[in-house]
């Protein structure tokens, strides 16, 4: 079966210093490599997209977005369908972002006004009031804390291996020493290998983990009890309180959220 590709704009120079893009990409799509002179925010309202950036794997689930700088190889898969937003940056205005791909925290500032320019499908902002707002943005922007990347994935074999064996089940619970056994080294061994390699401990990698196949199962309108039991929690509220962590509301309300997204006409 052939691919499904997301259209990619193509223009012979960024449009306005800041450019806003928007779009709604089904299941199972995939966006080619490309690169382009301009750097890029990508960010999820809802959903989750996988990107490949200059040989690196990033997942951008919502409240945290990829920042691709410019000149930067990148490509896109998006396992679901996902409501996408996009800022282009003229070179010049990434000076104090940073310098290689990473993830960003999107603050509640920031999802407010890409939430607005997407609902008024703003692209340049052209009038005062709105570029006020795209330079405030900007602004956010450099504030933004960043992570090398939401989910990391292990450059060892060893570490590997467990990180897949977690994909597979994740509600499995067995702890850190069990773990360690079963490569055949002790305890303290494998956390420090955690926070060498993937900047994270176990534990928040396996929370982490358990967000992502979250998003994934509102999306598939599961029951909450049912998406914690899955998970590993014993009780719906102990997962309702590691997603709010994580997206900054409850399940209920990000799959309200996601019901209620709309796109504007293009």
């Amino acid at each position: 079966m052939s691919r499904k590709y997301v259209n990619i704009p193509t223009f012979a120079a960024l449009p306005a210093p800041v450019y806003f893009r928007y779009d709604e990409f089904g299941a199972d799509t995939h966006g080619p490599a490309h690169r382009h002179d301009w750097g890029q925010l990508n960010y999820t309202a809802h959903g989750i997209m996988h990107l490949e950036i200059d040989g690196q794997r990033f997942v951008s689930p919502p409240h945290y977005a990829v920042w691709v700088p410019p000149d930067t190889e990148h490509s896109c898969y998006n396992p679901q369908a996902i409501v996408y937003r996009s800022v282009y940056l003229d070179r010049a205005l990434c000076q104090a972002l940073p310098a290689k791909p990473c993830t960003l925290v999107i603050s509640e500032i920031l999802k407010a006004i890409l939430g607005d320019f997407a609902r008024r499908d703003v692209n340049i902002p052209e009038n005062e009031a709105d570029q006020r707002l795209a330079q405030v943005l900007v602004d956010q922007l450099c504030l933004a804390p960043t992570q090398t990347c939401f989910l990391p994935f292990a450059r060892s074999a060893g570490l590997d291996g467990i990180l897949q064996a977690l994909q597979v089940a994740p509600a499995d619970n067995r702890p850190l020493a069990d773990w360690a056994a079963s490569v055949h080294v002790c305890e303290r061994t494998l956390a420090r290998q955690f926070l060498r390699e993937l900047g994270i401990s176990f534990g928040e990698w396996r929370l982490r983990l358990r967000f992502l196949c979250a998003i994934e199962a509102l999306e598939k309108n599961l029951p909450i009890q049912q998406i914690a039991y899955d998970l590993g929690y014993s009780s719906p509220s102990a997962f309702i309180a590691m997603f709010q962590r994580h997206a900054n509301c409850t399940p209920e309300q990000y799959r309200r959220q996601a019901r209620t997204a709309t796109m504007p006409a293009r």
